[in-house]
């Protein structure tokens, strides 16, 4: 029998990964109490193979019984059953747009500042984070993306020891992204934008691409790049660094840094890297201002 217990920051995803988890023939059950644990993993390890693949969701919104997590996971060690930790993880930035999105309250804050709920779930939840098997940081992953990385785990029987690297072109005329870890301009490279046939293609069209890429600057700026980013990653996962962001940006976010973006994460995905990427302003409206 497969037990996996998922837990995790509040507003991480846990609901989409039980969805996820039982699309793949996983039998879910959600806050179950910490104290029923072993109860129901005898139930399961009894039911003559009927509940093979089992997911139990456990967090703080089971209050003080949160407590009770500890007691039962050793309960199951006791009774000789295996069990894996799934954590769900997203940063401080993602969680509130999430919750102001969403408008609910968090587990913590209910009449509070949210920000002080969740940095107060994160030292509750800090030793079992500590024992995960998994960690997935749901930041910048879409839903699809963060199916890919639960069937990835659970069955194609994966383990990832490295970090979530989201790639995100951006035009400097609309900001920055701010949850971004790394931020590369890339306005010294010949500007598409300039040249007729060009002007309202983006960075995904082969004439746009192949312009950007055969430019002897982007050349040098990929080699210096790739070989900055082959010294950081590893580093990075040393330091228990879950997601990287790295931002490419030009002056709208249509032309070079979409096509210096996706070169990017192809060369990542080739060094069995997990890599997303976002093209956040490739399709706002670009009159009158260059890319």
């Amino acid at each position: 029998m497969r037990f996996v217990i998922v837990t995790g920051i509040s507003g991480a995803g846990k609901s989409q990964v039980v969805k996820c988890l039982e699309d793949i023939g996983f039998f879910c059950v959600d806050n179950l109490p910490p104290m029923l644990i072993p109860k129901f993993a005898e139930m399961c390890s009894h039911s003559g193979g009927k509940m093979e693949k089992v997911a139990l969701v456990v967090d703080i919104r089971g209050g003080v019984l949160f407590n009770d997590l500890f007691p039962g996971l050793a309960a199951l060690k006791d009774m000789g059953l295996s069990y894996e930790i799934l954590f769900l993880e997203a940063s401080d930035q993602a969680l509130i747009k999430r919750y102001k999105e969403s408008r609910r309250a968090h587990p913590l804050a209910p009449d509070g500042r949210l920000v002080k709920g969740i940095k107060e779930e994160r030292k509750i939840l800090h030793e079992i984070k500590s024992k995960a098997n998994h960690i997935v940081d749901t930041s910048n992953l879409t839903n699809r993306q963060l199916k890919e990385e639960i069937v990835n785990i659970f069955v194609e029987g994966k383990v990832f020891k490295g970090i979530i690297i989201n790639i995100t072109s951006f035009g400097f005329k609309y900001g920055i992204p701010t949850d971004c870890d790394l931020v590369f301009d890339v306005r010294f490279i010949p500007n598409p934008y300039y040249i007729a046939p060009m002007k309202k293609l983006t960075g995904k069209h082969d004439m746009v691409r192949d312009y950007v890429l055969n430019a002897k600057e982007t050349g040098e700026f990929l080699v210096k790049l790739n070989d900055m980013l082959d010294f950081l990653i590893p580093n990075y996962v040393k330091e228990g660094k879950s997601q990287l962001v790295v931002g490419i940006g030009c002056t709208g976010g249509r032309h070079r840094s979409v096509a210096i973006a996706d070169s990017l994460y192809k060369t990542l995905v080739d060094k069995q890297h997990r890599v997303v990427i976002d093209h956040r302003d490739i399709e706002k409206d670009n009159r009158g201002a260059s890319q």
